[in-house]
């Protein structure tokens, strides 16, 4: 079921499952066992249902049982937008094990569904092709890869695999919450998935050969911390390489955000992201309004460094020479 390319690169690497002992994860867990690839596992309790508690101590019973490392996070209580906050919440949690821990990977349970119903959710809103091609099967990041070895496999055969081999494993009831924006969507995929998977395969290659070549646009001059700046071909690409670098840094652009950057050179993104366009570079980083030392603002001026990007790489304490 898993890829033999994904899997030669598990063997010899350090791996991190984030695991939450449903139908997808609790699988993964028993396929990669199968396989004999060495990862420990990371749970979150977000708190917010009652079997969570027996979830979380599935997860410990795996773990002692095949010597397993396990991490557990207690989430705090998100008062809105929870898919949004608790997707944040739970990769802090997995980087800062990554970072401590020196994992080489994190290994996710996205299958094809997830990635359809990502597809779907997207190109209802307005999305370009970037957004659109959705998940790939390894992505890297700043010190580590996140893989999906399950990315090209539905969720059916997963959950037959469990009942075949007798498997326990937990229902999420909020999976049929219709509150949640995805859930909307998941009836829709089960039906469409339900005559095959192989073209919905294969047209998620030539998105991403499509993504590709716009990613040949623009490309990252300069990283640290969690500052961008990015060198583009043209302008025109300058939205394209606005949500790509986005999504990297954990925020999801929408449409209309991204048409910013055309009618702006100099804005904030949702309270939180500084931008600025000066000629052919885009610089990205946290939006900090603090006062700056007038020396420093010198400092800043001198090397030509935006204004609204001043204030994180003060903070950071980033050398501008870039």
């Amino acid at each position: 079921m898993i890829d033999k390319i994904i899997l030669n690169s598990l063997k010899e690497s350090k791996n991190l499952l984030a695991f939450s002992a449903g139908v997808d994860s609790t699988a993964l867990f028993f396929l990669l066992k199968e396989k004999k690839i060495n990862f420990d596992i990371a749970i979150v309790n977000y708190n917010i249902r009652d079997e969570a508690i027996y979830e979380v101590e599935y997860a410990k019973e795996l773990a002692k049982k095949y010597n397993k490392k396990i991490f557990i996070k207690e989430a705090k209580e998100f008062n809105s937008n929870f898919e949004a906050n608790a997707r944040e919440f739970r990769y802090n949690f997995f980087k800062n094990i990554i970072k401590s821990q020196n994992y080489n990977n994190l290994l996710t349970a996205h299958h094809l569904n997830d990635k359809l119903e990502w597809f779907l959710m997207r190109l209802s809103k307005g999305a370009g092709v970037l957004t659109l091609s959705g998940m790939s099967q390894i992505e890297q990041r700043d010190n580590f890869n996140i893989i999906r070895p399950l990315l090209n496999i539905t969720k059916d055969k997963l959950i037959n695999y469990l009942e075949k081999n007798s498997i326990k494993y937990f229902i999420d009831k909020s999976n049929f919450d219709t509150k949640f924006e995805r859930n909307r969507f998941r009836p829709i995929v089960n039906k469409l998935l339900e005559n095959g998977k192989d073209g919905y395969i294969r047209s998620f290659e030539f998105l991403q050969n499509d993504a590709n070549i716009i990613k040949s646009g623009f490309r990252l001059k300069y990283k640290e911390k969690e500052l961008r700046v990015i060198e583009l071909n043209s302008i025109d690409f300058a939205p394209n390489a606005l949500n790509f670098y986005l999504k990297e840094l954990g925020y999801l652009i929408s449409y209309k955000e991204q048409l910013l950057i055309k009618e702006k050179k100099s804005f904030v993104i949702g309270r939180t992201w500084a931008v600025e366009l000066v000629d052919t570079l885009l610089y990205i980083a946290p939006y900090l309004n603090i006062v700056i030392p007038k020396e420093d603002r010198e400092k800043f001026r001198k090397a030509k460094i935006p204004p609204k990007i001043r204030g994180y790489i003060y903070s950071e304490k980033i050398n501008c020479d870039f």
